[in-house]
């Protein structure tokens, strides 16, 4: 019975995570319905085989596969360029669909030369502490804006969607904390439960039926079409490849970090294995023509929240949620859930995020140098996520790509002003 809740618990987390992303792309793509269940299924399916691939054959830690938020950022790039560089929708998402295959081959490549384990030194307290602190920055916007009901058609703030986020937040910090040791662990998906019911009380949660009446339905491969390879997105495919591994890398470090703050655990790092399974399931996201998948730093804050390390549950859970993309009605109810409720649940899940960054410095040994490392990458970090998208319409896609996200700029910039400092005190020490 606990493996079984447990494991539910981890298929509604990543269902709540991950579900925004396909819906946001299918839209401005301008999809149909049918094209956007299909593209939801496909994305489902891809993120449950890849958390299920890194944790037999990869990095081999309960870390859940979401969309990568680079890759995002490219296909709602690349959207703008429909009617100008290119004639369809369709052949805008045939030439991303070659780009997630090159990306697949460069992930393979950077850790069959070992260059994946030369990212992972770069990876420095105070890098780490950095990332985990700009990520923070990021997703708290998305999160309020969420928790109010924004965006929507007036614009304005919905008060009863404010209410019923701010009773799902207390009652999930309640069941966080609470005395009894299976409710601890239990509170995401308690907390979600209890706060889909309030927001159905207040008339603020519909269910959509399903179009399709089947009750299985095959994922259709390269459902867009052949893919189109042009050098644009050779060159983005390139770049995004690095700054995912960056990603993936400090996603492995939390989890590490996590598991031996809180449960005394120090498993062996495998990050050219990771590397090899993320090269294979970004290659079967091209294939699948969904969206690339990328290790989630958030659950490291997921299990430190409801106290479930094991492996067993999360691949369980990851089984559950490539099974259920082939079951149009389960999908169409999981998609349901209120995209506040998710976000209030998810924002004290990161609360946790903040402790363990905080962990990540106290590591730091000089710290007049982390000091300046971190506020000029904050600087560089935080303000890119104030400058809007559309400032970036007359630079090529991979430079828009990296600068559009302060998140990795700013981890960049971390990296790179810790490397200098490293190599101005050897130097020094050695004159």
């Amino acid at each position: 019975m606990k493996l079984a809740i447990s494991s539910l618990q981890w298929f509604i987390f990543m269902i709540a995570s991950s579900i925004a992303a396909p819906i946001a792309i299918a839209a401005v793509f301008q999809l149909d319905p049918a094209q956007t269940a299909g593209f939801i299924q496909r994305t489902l399916l891809v993120l449950g085989a890849a958390g299920v691939i890194q944790v037999f054959l990869g990095h081999r830690l309960p870390i859940s596969e979401g969309p990568a938020g680079l890759w995002w950022g490219v296909f709602s790039i690349y959207a703008t360029f429909v009617g100008v560089i290119y004639t369809t929708p369709y052949e805008t998402l045939q030439v991303l669909q070659s780009g997630l295959l090159i990306s697949g081959v460069m992930f393979i490549l950077l850790s069959a030369t070992g260059i994946i384990n030369k990212i992972t030194a770069l990876f420095t307290p105070v890098v780490t502490f950095t990332y985990l602190m700009l990520l923070i920055f990021q997703l708290s916007g998305s999160f309020l804006n969420g928790m109010v009901g924004l965006p929507n058609e007036e614009g304005k703030i919905n008060s009863l969607v404010l209410i019923g986020s701010v009773i799902t937040i207390v009652i999930a910090f309640w069941l966080n904390k609470h005395k009894a040791g299976w409710i601890q662990r239990y509170s995401i998906i308690l907390s979600i439960a209890a706060g889909w019911l309030l927001f159905i009380l207040l008339g603020e949660a519909s269910f959509t039926a399903s179009r399709d009446e089947s009750i299985i339905a095959l994922p259709e491969f390269f459902a867009f079409g052949p893919p189109i390879l042009e050098s644009g997105v050779f060159v983005t495919a390139v770049f995004i490849t690095f700054l995912l591994t960056a990603n993936m890398v400090a996603s492995i470090r939390v989890m590490e970090s996590a598991l031996a703050e809180h449960f005394q655990e120090k498993p062996a790092s495998r990050y050219k294995e990771a590397g090899y399974a993320a090269g294979f399931n970004t290659l079967f996201s091209g294939a699948a023509s969904a969206i690339g998948p990328v290790p989630i730093a958030g659950a490291a804050g997921y299990v430190v929240a409801t106290k479930t390390p094991g492996r067993t549950p999360f691949w369980i859970g990851c089984l559950l949620v490539a099974g259920v993309s082939f079951i149009p009605l389960i999908t169409n109810a999981m998609a349901q859930i209120p995209a506040a409720v998710a976000f209030a649940v998810t924002f004290v899940i990161f609360t946790n995020m903040i402790r363990l960054a905080f962990l990540e410095w106290q590591k730091e040994k000089n710290v007049e140098k982390g000091l300046s490392v971190v506020g000029i990458s904050w600087l560089v970090g935080v303000g890119l996520m104030f400058v809007p998208s559309s400032a970036y319409t007359d630079l090529p896609v991979a430079m828009s790509s990296i600068l559009s996200n302060g998140l990795i700029t700013g981890t960049v910039t971390a990296v790179l002003i810790e490397q200098w400092h490293m190599r101005t005190f050897k130097n020094a020490s050695e004159e």
